[in-house]
């Protein structure tokens, strides 16, 4: 492909690894490069890794250090990587995220519009975990949309924010309500759908109380998932099993309303929303962990320590920016 036909996208990885990952990347980074302007890579690994990946990707993307430390460190390497960034529509993706170019034009097309996109995910391929996922992203599908590994931003907003605050664990929220509070107009793309590689069981195991945490950014929908619990206890021993079952069967109609929304037809199997019974079973235990995590522990385990906050309150957000952006955040 020409370098006129590419994208007017910075593309910018954020990434930071104990091993190599040049065998997983190379290629779709390498495509990329193809498709978009400027690909960058802000790498946060051990000077060995980041040693190969620079020997891998150096001759296609720019491959850069953090240029700040964050607890959060995902937050330092997307802030460094924006602000190296040439393009004003500047695409950030986790390493397990796959664009194909329709889907890059989509988001170049949808920054035009608003100064932040939040696309949807899906998985591919799909093991048994990635579909307990999947029940997820249609329920949240249904209510205000999921929340991917992947956002559309304009850098002006973004840097006249003063990028923003690194030690929160939901940093794509935090994100996204920054340039809001700053003036900036957020569009959910539910039709933009990107494939994402899912986890190892391990991994995905891993992250349930972590993301259950999350949640307590959103209180209302926190309390909503707090309630699953007693709900279903109560249910049962109202009516048994049956009265169970109608719980169950009220999370696939859910979860299939939200496959139907917005052209989600296309992208997940008729099967997918057999499975949000099972995830919301699986809230409605973490969810007390959670909050067992933040009342007694002092947050939600992160690394080598805890992080206590998962997302700042849009009033506060407010207050410390002001329209358009001309406020100054806190990265």
């Amino acid at each position: 492909m020409e370098h006129s036909a590419r994208l007017p996208l910075s593309y910018i990885l954020p990434i930071a690894a104990g091993r190599p990952q040049a065998r997983a990347l190379t290629g779709y980074l390498r495509r990329l490069a193809r498709l978009v302007d400027e690909v960058i890579v802000v790498d946060g690994s051990p000077d060995e890794v980041f040693a190969a990946h620079a020997a891998a990707w150096g001759g296609f993307a720019r491959h850069l250090r953090p240029a700040l430390s964050t607890r959060n460190g995902k937050v330092g390497n997307v802030v460094t990587g924006v602000a190296a960034a040439r393009n004003e529509a500047v695409v950030i993706a986790d390493d397990d995220i796959r664009y194909r170019r329709a889907e890059l034009a989509l988001m170049a097309a949808a920054l035009a519009e608003a100064e932040v996109v939040r696309p949807q995910n899906r998985f591919a391929p799909l093991p048994w975990h990635a579909r307990w996922d999947s029940g997820r992203i249609l329920l949240n599908r249904l209510a205000g949309g999921d929340w991917p590994g992947t956002l559309g931003l304009r850098r002006s907003v973004f840097v006249a924010c003063g990028g923003y605050r690194g030690d929160v664990l939901f940093e794509n929220l935090e994100l996204v309500r920054t340039i809001r509070a700053a003036g900036g107009r957020e569009r959910l793309a539910l039709n933009l759908v990107v494939t994402r590689r899912p986890p190892s069981a391990r991994h995905f195991l891993s992250q349930r109380i972590r993301q259950a945490y999350d949640e307590w950014a959103r209180p209302a929908r926190f309390a909503a998932q707090l309630a699953l619990g007693p709900l279903a206890v109560a249910a049962t021993l109202a009516g048994g099993l049956p009265a169970l079952g109608v719980l169950a069967a009220a999370g696939i109609g859910a979860a299939e309303a939200g496959r139907r929304k917005g052209g989600g037809r296309r992208a997940f199997p008729a099967t997918s929303a057999l499975w949000a019974p099972a995830w919301l079973a699986e809230r409605a235990v973490t969810s007390w962990i959670a909050l067992f995590s933040g009342l007694a522990l002092g947050g939600a385990h992160y690394r080598d320590g805890r992080l206590p906050t998962a997302a700042t309150p849009m009033r506060d957000l407010r207050r410390r920016l002001s329209p358009a952006g001309s406020g100054s955040g806190s990265a």
